[in-house]
């Protein structure tokens, strides 16, 4: 019985074009920062080491104190110390990237379908970001990020998609079994990943990502339409 729903959010919870979105972020965590002595490019650089080093996080610390190590190995701990201008970017000016990306109101109906259904749903983006960004980003697919019972961030896990072991962390965290949980994503490599933890995937293809020419055929995938079928099969 499926206990829990897991919602990832670009492509997903939003349409959106993600390499349109990453160049806005960008362009706008840039302009904010130049005055505080960060060159652009530089900064850009720095901030994609610093992913990679969340995406490798074996798990010993969180994703934002990796994260927030590999920005001092560059900067020093000029960074550490700036990290009040990065949180008001996350305030201020990311809110306005609302404008990159669509809206389906079909994902919030079906969110609060199941929530309406007793089942706990988790916003299993992947955790590069801090808090406030995933909250803002679940506002702008019409959902208040107070339905959600757990949202991953970089504070809060130790991993990242596509390593099995960041589903494994949300269900320990939710008090579940793997197998109980739905991961509802439109990645088939870091969403599918969910499978190898033991978790039920669907596969959203409205905004597919399948970079390694995954063959989907015998993976539950669609549109919102199809994962509301298939919830119904499951008993949601």
């Amino acid at each position: 019985m499926i206990k829990a729903v897991l919602f990832d959010m670009d492509g997903t919870l939003v349409p959106m074009d993600q390499n349109k979105f990453v160049r806005a972020y960008f362009k706008g965590l840039s302009g904010k920062l130049a005055p505080y002595g960060y060159e652009p490019k530089a900064l850009v650089d720095a901030v994609w080491k610093g992913t990679d080093a969340m995406v490798r996080n074996d798990g010993n610390r969180s994703n934002s104190d990796v994260f927030w190590d590999s920005m001092c190995g560059i900067y020093g701990e000029k960074a550490r110390d700036d990290v009040p201008f990065f949180d008001e970017f996350y305030r201020t000016e990311f809110c306005g990237l609302k404008s990159e990306v669509g809206y389906n109101e079909k994902a919030a109906a079906t969110v609060m379908r199941i929530v309406g259904g007793g089942k706990a749903v988790v916003l299993a983006s992947n955790p590069v970001f801090p808090r406030i960004a995933q909250t803002t980003r679940v506002g702008w697919a019409g959902i208040d990020s107070g339905v959600f019972s757990h949202i991953t961030s970089y504070e809060n896990s130790h991993y990242c998609k596509p390593n099995p072991k960041y589903y494994e962390e949300i269900a320990s965290v939710l008090g579940v079994e793997p197998s109980d949980c739905l991961m509802v994503g439109n990645d088939a490599r870091e969403d599918v990943a969910a499978a190898k933890a033991g978790m039920k995937v669907f596969l959203l293809t409205d905004c597919l990502i399948n970079v390694d020419g995954v063959d989907i055929a015998d993976i539950p995938h669609g549109d919102y339409d199809a994962l509301n079928a298939y919830l119904d099969g499951e008993g949601l």
